[in-house]
């Protein structure tokens, strides 16, 4: 089939190299049963390539589903894609049949792969290379004939040498890999992309269509699109429903782009994957919230120590620190008009004490816990990204699980 007619028939816009190149090797690969891994960053549209793998190959008439690895628990997918035996866990009150027996003789598109435990990644290794499973409870070997496709945002093969995938999973899967193009490395598909969409919402909204005029169209082509045509999309449908003015300029238009002005941030610097420290990189999930929470809190207390010495330097005092006592706070008193015993004495750097004219002291506790720091900079990101978990986690540096475990622990409310 043409490329022209895919894009028709799947409303594709677009005419880059890059985009063309996947469609031409999706629909080459479509009439195979091979194994095909889509890779690309979220929101540039990778299940939209596994649904014309599906449409263009054999097994059209049969079943097509699509599974988001990282939206189901650790401890339920095995059951979910394989099924399970009543009474094999707390809770399987009966037998279930799994998506690898439901979809027999279809196709399974397995989204965010690289979030799949490394137990289910082994039961899958074994369904791709002999079409056997085994429900969980169960000691009997069932067949099935389905077709996987596999898709990730991740770099897997970065993740097979940090151990978190498995290196025969990832090049079994990536028997035909595909790459989606960034919206931002396909600047020339992006009026186009935004008239199209603002189209569709005029005729949704029974409105006028919204037009950029030229600076507009330049702005909106060297936005970076961090959320790819997701992004675009979402833009388009506000700027339909809000603008008071269907003339767009660059001063409306930026009123949209949330990240026009704010650079591109993390809340850590992640090791890379030749540093000595990638071998941690197991614990990112936890971690790099901790480390910048960690960083903030110790950037507070210096503040801190700063600020009592200068007021004790402005009152006349001599905040002087004797040898031996680094990590100690000195502890002033005016002695002419209150007189103490001991007018220099020392506390740790986290509890500064206070002793002011009245010789009245107040002790300030450190108040600052590591899980409300963790808790704001998860609703900092929920709230920025609207509720969107999958760009809050990205923002965050974790898995999208995690990010939903975490909305569950602090009970967080979206």
């Amino acid at each position: 089939m043409e490329i022209q007619s895919i894009k028709n028939r799947f409303g594709i816009i677009g005419n880059s190299p890059a985009l063309n190149h996947a469609l031409n090797t999706a629909a080459q690969v479509a009439n195979t049963d091979l194994s095909v891994l889509i890779t690309g960053e979220s929101g540039v549209g990778k299940e939209v390539f596994s649904m014309i793998i599906h449409a263009l190959s054999p097994r059209k008439h049969n079943s097509f589903i699509a599974v988001n690895c990282g939206a189901i628990p650790e401890g339920t997918i095995d059951s979910e894609l394989f099924g399970h035996e009543k009474g094999s866990f707390t809770g399987a009150v009966d037998s279930r049949k799994g998506y690898f027996e439901t979809v027999n003789g279809g196709t399974i598109f397995l989204d965010e792969i690289g979030e799949m435990p490394l137990g289910t990644q082994a039961r899958l290794l074994r369904v791709l290379e002999t079409g056997e499973f085994i429900r969980v409870g169960s000691s009997k070997v069932q067949k099935t004939d389905v077709r996987v496709i596999a898709a990730t945002n991740r770099e897997l093969l970065d993740s097979t040498q940090q151990g978190r995938f498995r290196e025969d999973l990832y090049y079994r899967l990536s028997t035909v890999p595909i790459r989606v193009p960034a919206l931002r490395d396909r600047k020339e598909d992006i009026p186009l992309l935004f008239r199209k969409f603002a189209g569709d919402f005029a005729e949704r909204y029974k409105t006028m269509s919204v037009q950029l005029d030229a600076n507009a169209q330049t702005m909106l082509v060297n936005y970076p699109w961090p959320g790819n045509v997701r992004e675009l999309k979402n833009i388009a449908e506000q700027i339909s429903v809000l603008s008071p003015d269907k003339h767009i300029t660059p001063e409306l238009l930026q009123r949209f782009l949330p990240h026009q002005n704010a650079p591109s941030r993390s809340l850590a610097v992640l090791p890379s994957a030749g540093s000595p420290s990638a071998a941690y990189t197991d614990f990112k999930s936890e971690r790099d919230i901790l480390y910048k929470i960690i960083f903030d809190l110790k950037k507070d207390v210096n503040d801190l120590k700063q600020m009592i010495f200068d007021v004790a330097h402005h009152q006349g005092y001599t905040p002087a620190e004797p040898a031996g006592t680094t990590g100690l706070m000195p502890v002033y008193a005016d002695q002419e008009h209150h007189p103490v015993a001991n007018p220099v004495s020392y506390a740790p750097a986290n509890t500064p004490v206070l002793i002011d004219a009245n010789t009245r002291h107040e002790e300030v506790e450190e108040t600052l816990l590591l899980a409300d720091r963790e808790k704001e900079y998860i609703t900092k990101a929920l709230r920025k990204h609207k509720s969107r978990r999958r760009d809050a986690a990205a923002e965050l540096g974790i898995s999208e699980r995690t990010l939903y475990r975490k909305i569950k622990e602090y009970n967080i409310d979206e």
